[in-house]
């Protein structure tokens, strides 16, 4: 099974036999301290166990599993799941929403998953859920989530000022594009994604420092050439962080001579 899922997932494709080895190991850890529970009906097998805890655990590969060590429970729906949320503004008005989420990682609390999502990310370059919500963990292992992680400063300085640089940069990208989309095309339909595709990243990630640092971070695994191509500088200084260059595989179709299809 674990040829199998090594073969389906191209964020594996640049570790070598003993990294591989490695991170086996660290996933069957992982799976032994916390608890795969399946939620409205959804029944986890070993394939659910064993792809979440290797995704999980690729991102500390070097890292090791401390900052995963502040909850116990990954709750996996069987598909997107909708989340009620209350926020008092500073004028004291509560505003009440609903989301719909592929995936959330809770501070001090679980992680949680939608398995549909999780089967679509292997086909679409720069998205990966699982990497998403543990690379949030591992920002909230930090302190208060902002976007830098625990040990990021000691393992690659300069990090903060390299983040809000490239974010600064992101928004920018974001705010020109927005401005050439033709008024005719509406930007919340298919026909604007040609002009979105150019930003190298989810929009998604203009969210604010913490979630730019959960996109990247994904695509850093997931899309390493093109984050590579658009940014740099922060590239450089996830592969210092994560001690690892994704860059190295060639068999997924995030490497520069494989079709791409846009990002989601």
């Amino acid at each position: 099974m674990l040829a199998e899922l090594r073969a389906s997932w191209y964020e594996f494709d640049h570790l070598d036999e003993a990294q591989w080895q490695r991170l086996a190991g660290l996933a069957a850890r992982f799976l032994a301290a916390k608890r795969i529970v399946g939620a409205a009906g959804f029944e986890v097998d070993e394939t659910v166990r064993w792809t979440i805890g290797l995704l999980a655990c690729l991102p500390v590969l070097e890292l090791g599993l401390r900052a995963y060590s502040d909850f116990v429970d990954v709750i996996v729906y069987p598909d997107r799941f909708l989340v009620d949320r209350s926020q008092t503004d500073e004028a004291g008005v509560v505003h009440e929403s609903r989301d719909i989420l592929s995936g959330e990682a809770m501070d001090l609390g679980p992680v949680v998953l939608a398995w549909s999502d999780i089967l679509e990310d292997r086909e679409r370059p720069g998205a990966c859920v699982i990497v998403h919500e543990f690379v949030h963990k591992l920002d909230m292992a930090g302190g208060s989530a902002d976007g830098v992680p625990v040990g990021a400063e000691s393992r690659s300085p300069g990090w903060r000022r390299v983040l809000e640089a490239s974010y600064e940069e992101f928004c920018g990208r974001l705010d020109a594009i927005e401005a050439a989309i033709p008024a005719h095309v509406d930007p919340e339909s298919p026909a604007a994604d040609a002009w979105y595709g150019q930003l190298g990243l989810d929009p998604y990630a203009a969210t604010d420092p913490v979630e730019f640092f959960a996109v990247a971070g994904e695509a850093f695994f997931s899309d390493p050439w093109q984050l590579h191509a658009g940014f740099p500088a922060l590239f450089e200084a996830m592969q210092r962080y994560f001690g690892q260059d994704p860059r190295q595989g060639t068999d997924g179709p995030a490497a520069p001579d494989r079709d791409q299809a846009p990002a989601a």
